[in-house]
């Protein structure tokens, strides 16, 4: 008999389950005696053995369900190793609970931080397969992760809807896309639908460069102009800051969020009439596009094969769009960010495209 633990851990995001089911799927068929764990909430579950039984049946359905049917949250990796209020050592309990349950392999969806959790378990001895899970899309170890597809044709709609308003109005309209501290979704979003300028955290901004790029296009005679603006955009100034200095300037920050100081320093620099759009968790809400089920499923049939043979201490992954398996301490605490001098960006800037540098 194999028995299986599974968890989704951190920010949830589209096709969580169409991965699980995939996994599952892959496994039942080939072995009819097979016990399915699903820890609940991430690695609370795991910590505190929170989890239930889950048969071939719940796995029914699920493909084109968004969210996660076994719930999420975040357990930050650098907590990991302190005690509870209680003073209770969490990797500890997580290891007894995975042999109390005797456990043959623990499936864990995740992203970065997740993933170092994952590879910290793999340390400590137990087998664990990972999937790479996050609309950041900034793992390293794959070209892609799920959830990002679905995210992007999202953010790329919200986008869309923008421009109409924008030209009726002749308005300076942006729209602050999630991304984390990188800038794949935002770039992807922004490329596909039409933005103008595209501010992402690995390339720090002018101000005085958006606002040149605003007033090229209105000489040009066009009414409006759309800024996709990823959360974790950064000015030059700050970018020079050490992290200190930055810290200690964040804690007094006047802005929501980065989105409404940039159209703040537009409206003190000129006479536009400028507005901004966040849309939010909605990027990372409802079912998964056609892409994302496809992928989830292939990622989770992989992880099944590896289950099967017996192969642990992997995450899978795509690389040249064939399904890899990548050795998780090569994973585990490494961030995919986007280059300044990527085919993509220079593709982006031949196309008129301003990166405010």
């Amino acid at each position: 008999m194999k028995r299986i633990g599974m968890l989704t851990s951190g920010g949830d995001c589209q096709a969580l389950n169409a991965a699980m089911r995939g996994v599952v799927k892959s496994i039942t068929n080939a072995e009819r005696d097979v016990e399915i764990y699903g820890f609940l909430e991430g690695y609370k579950g795991l910590i505190y053995g929170n989890f239930t039984m889950l048969t071939g049946k719940d796995f029914s359905g699920i493909l084109t369900k968004g969210g996660t049917i076994l719930g999420s949250s975040r357990t930050p990796f650098k907590l990991i190793r302190e005690p509870d209020e209680n003073g209770l050592d969490k990797v500890e309990a997580m290891k007894q609970n995975y042999y109390k349950l005797k456990l043959d392999c623990l499936v864990i969806l995740g992203g970065n931080g997740t993933h170092k959790t994952a590879n910290l378990l793999r340390e400590e001895g137990l087998n664990v397969v990972t999937l790479p899970k996050t609309i950041d899309n900034d793992l390293w170890g794959t070209d892609m992760t799920f959830g990002f597809q679905t995210a992007v044709d999202i953010a790329t709609e919200a986008i869309d809807r923008i421009h109409t308003t924008a030209d009726s109005h002749g308005r300076v309209f942006i729209v602050e896309v999630m991304g984390h501290k990188v800038g794949w979704l935002t770039l992807n979003a922004g490329m596909a639908s039409g933005a103008d300028i595209i501010l992402i955290p690995e390339i720090p901004y002018d101000i005085d460069k958006i606002i040149d790029k605003i007033h090229e296009r209105t000489e040009r005679g066009s009414k409006f102009t759309i800024l996709a603006v990823a959360e974790g955009a950064i000015s030059k100034e700050d970018a020079s800051l050490s992290k200190k200095e930055y810290k200690e300037k964040m804690k007094n920050y006047a802005y929501p969020s980065v989105s409404y100081e940039i159209a703040d320093k537009i409206r003190e620099k000129s006479d536009y009439d400028v507005r901004v759009t966040v849309p939010g968790h909605t990027q990372r809400g409802g079912s998964p596009c056609p892409y994302d089920r496809v992928f989830a499923s292939r990622l989770g049939s992989e992880a099944g094969k590896l289950i099967l043979k017996g192969e642990y201490g992997f995450m899978v992954g795509i690389k040249n769009r064939e399904i890899i398996k990548v050795p998780l301490e090569e994973v585990a605490g490494k961030l995919k960010s986007v280059s300044a001098d990527a085919s993509i960006v220079k593709e982006a800037k031949m196309l008129g495209i301003s990166f405010g540098d």
